[in-house]
């Protein structure tokens, strides 16, 4: 699948293009398409490099958290729930705790962090994948979990907000939080349905009404404060906590008689090799989508879209945000430059300023994860996963519109 849509992207963007140059007379079009290329060709090495230094500091303190027992703690704390979810992963087994730990930076919005663990994971679920270079099961679940996990404190979100002047930068939070907790739900759905997982199994229903009820008490106490509070607080408790997790494994490894320097250090080189490793799978990721962007493609879709809503007579309020939601899936930097490009020319309180923002946070760019997860442990054929992971991102997209219209208009 994945073959196919990537060869479609370059012919698209070819079409578009010719279109453009013979139709438009665009005589620049191919010079700009060419130059696309090259660009993040330059720039998916240019990401591989920085994720060096943090890929190196986090897998540094994974590996300390391996060594003193620390990811078998959390593993065998969601052991019942993810021998449900992941019958061919023993309980117990590492990954689990790497799981356990990149589902709560996600839930933090904690990116730079949620990566490296990420990774991690990955790398020892594949240890357990009998063929190599397809996706495993777990592996699916995995990333689609991850593209779509639950952000209970959207801190990007809010200091974005907030800096481009926003009366109530915090009004997001709740529709964000229900945009992605819709997220989430579909493409757990979408993968449940198509490994057969019984999701209404009580282990995992007794799991999910804890977890309801943590984001349900935290939701509580946070739309208490009022909105400028709202935002230090939650930008405040979530670098707390990050903070808090790094200084808990160097503690918990020094008590167990870890060499926390030398491990550290041990666990610090594997950074390196999976930023080089990936480099070939953001090239040809990343080159393909800024061919796609710059041929007119996500506009030409964008327009298409709101033709359609008009002609069944609905509001297209929601048009202006759709830049944002079409690059999201794609690029994080681009959607992060659309949702400010939004709220430069509608106003951040606008509604297409305050969509934009709410499609941000729900939802992930599932081509970027599935490019950098799977391709650190060389792994091509990728099977329902990207269709699962773009179905939770749609879940997201359409819930960050409706509740829009519900909490804005």
């Amino acid at each position: 699948m994945l073959n196919i849509l990537w060869l479609l992207f370059f012919v698209i963007a070819f079409v578009l293009t010719c279109y453009q140059w013979l139709i438009g007379g665009n005589h620049q079009a191919f010079p700009e398409l060419v130059k696309s290329i090259f660009d993040m060709a330059k720039l998916s090495v240019e990401i591989s490099i920085g994720l060096i230094g943090v890929l190196a500091f986090w897998l540094g303190l994974l590996k300390i958290a391996e060594k003193s027992g620390l990811v078998n703690v959390l593993a065998k704390a969601l052991a019942p729930l993810f021998s449900k979810l992941m019958p061919e992963v023993p309980q117990g087994h590492p990954a689990l705790g790497s799981i356990s730990m990149n589902m709560a930076a996600n839930m933090l919005g904690l990116d730079n962090a949620a990566t490296p663990m990420g990774i991690r994971a990955m790398e020892q679920l594949q240890e357990l994948n009998p063929i190599k270079d397809t996706a495993s099961n777990a592996q699916i679940l995995f990333l689609v979990l991850n593209t779509s996990a639950v952000t209970i404190i959207p801190i990007t979100i809010l200091l974005y907000r907030t800096q481009m002047g926003a009366a109530d930068p915090a009004a997001v939070f709740l529709p964000l939080l229900l945009a992605t907790s819709a997220s989430t739900f579909f493409g757990l759905l979408a993968v449940s349905i198509i490994q057969k997982i019984n999701l209404f199994n009580r282990v995992i229903a007794a799991y999910a009404l804890g977890f309801a009820g943590i984001i349900g008490t935290l939701v509580w106490a946070l739309m208490r404060l009022p909105s400028e509070q709202m935002t230090q607080v939650s930008s405040a408790v979530g670098n707390f906590l990050l903070v808090l997790a790094i200084v808990v494994i160097l503690l918990y490894g020094w008590r167990k008689g870890v060499a926390v320097y030398e491990d550290f250090v041990e666990g610090a080189k594997e950074g390196f090799k999976v930023a080089i490793t990936i480099i070939p799978y953001l090239v040809a990721m990343l080159t393909a989508i800024g061919a796609l962007r710059v041929s007119g493609a996500l506009e030409f879709l964008s327009k298409f879209l709101s033709k359609i809503v008009s002609a069944f007579g609905g509001d297209v309020a929601f048009v202006d945000a759709l830049p944002t939601a079409l690059m999201r899936p794609f690029s994080g930097s681009g959607s992060r430059a659309m949702m400010l490009e939004t709220m430069e020319t509608h106003g951040v309180d606008s509604f297409a300023g305050t969509l934009a923002s709410i499609i941000q946070g729900s939802t992930e760019t599932t081509f970027y994860v599935l490019t950098v997860y799977f391709g650190a442990v060389g792994i091509n054929k990728v099977r329902h996963a990207l269709a699962c992971g773009l179905i939770a991102d749609v879940a997201g997209i359409v819930a960050a519109i409706i509740l829009s219209y519900w909490f804005f208009v």
